[in-house]
């Protein structure tokens, strides 16, 4: 049997959601070390011996840009074997939803700068990344269709108006206002918290994700109200 040494590692998607621009962003690193040095990639690296893969993702996250404290969740395990010039290496992505405003980033360790990129105005990526990434945004778009995911993009109170606008930016489409927000609504997992305050127009009632409630829909096997809830109309 040939004897082929494989080694394991971890890369890490995090959006981000500019609401003053209205933009999804992806999180990127600068590679300082060779392969690809200069290249632009995901935050991520190898495995140490004794450490879980979650484990290992959040830590390299860290280290690199500075961001910790988010929610990740596995994405896919890519493991072609071109993918990686040093020889056999096996990667398990993740992703992350996070307020941009909330996660200030700072590179260190092997990353010569971190910065957030538009994900349609991307640079040329290291290894299989943009792979990776095209991976996670349609996971994103298919995902948030049918979970409230997108409330980790927002401020703690928002707007319906906010709320659409971050869906059209995920989803790369204009939705119905009046069917958004029935729909949205309808749910009852959102609760009023009052109006906005020093606003030029109409002050908008503002809301905030009521989580306690969406977990009493899942504990109840709701599948089939939550997606046709959030399954809007395009």
């Amino acid at each position: 049997m040939h004897n082929c040494p494989i080694s394991l590692t971890v890369d890490c998607v995090i959006f981000g959601y500019d609401s003053h621009r209205r933009e999804l962003k992806a999180l990127l690193i600068q590679r300082k070390n060779a392969p690809y040095r200069n290249y632009w990639a995901l935050p991520g690296g190898f495995v140490e011996k004794q450490e879980a893969l979650e484990e290992a993702a959040l830590r390299e996250l860290e280290e690199e840009t500075s961001v910790k404290n988010v929610f990740i969740e596995q994405l896919y395990t890519f493991g072609s074997p071109q993918r990686d010039p040093r020889g056999r290496v096996v990667s398990v992505a993740y992703f992350a939803l996070v307020n941009l405003e909330e996660h200030p980033i700072h590179a260190d360790s092997d990353a010569q700068q971190a910065a957030w990129f538009r994900i349609d105005q991307l640079p040329p990526l290291a290894f299989d990344h943009a792979d990776i990434i095209q991976m996670a945004i349609t996971r994103l778009r298919n995902k948030v269709r049918y979970q409230p995911i997108g409330f980790e993009l927002l401020p703690e109170q928002f707007t319906l108006g906010q709320l659409q606008a971050l869906y059209e930016t995920v989803l790369g489409l204009p939705l119905n206002k009046r069917n958004f927000r029935t729909r949205i609504l309808k749910l009852n997992i959102l609760e009023e918290v009052g109006k906005q305050q020093g606003v030029a127009h109409r002050p908008a009632t503002l809301y905030r994700f009521n989580k306690e409630k969406y977990r009493a829909l899942e504990r109840e096997n709701y599948p089939n109200l939550l997606k046709r809830g959030l399954d809007f109309e395009i």
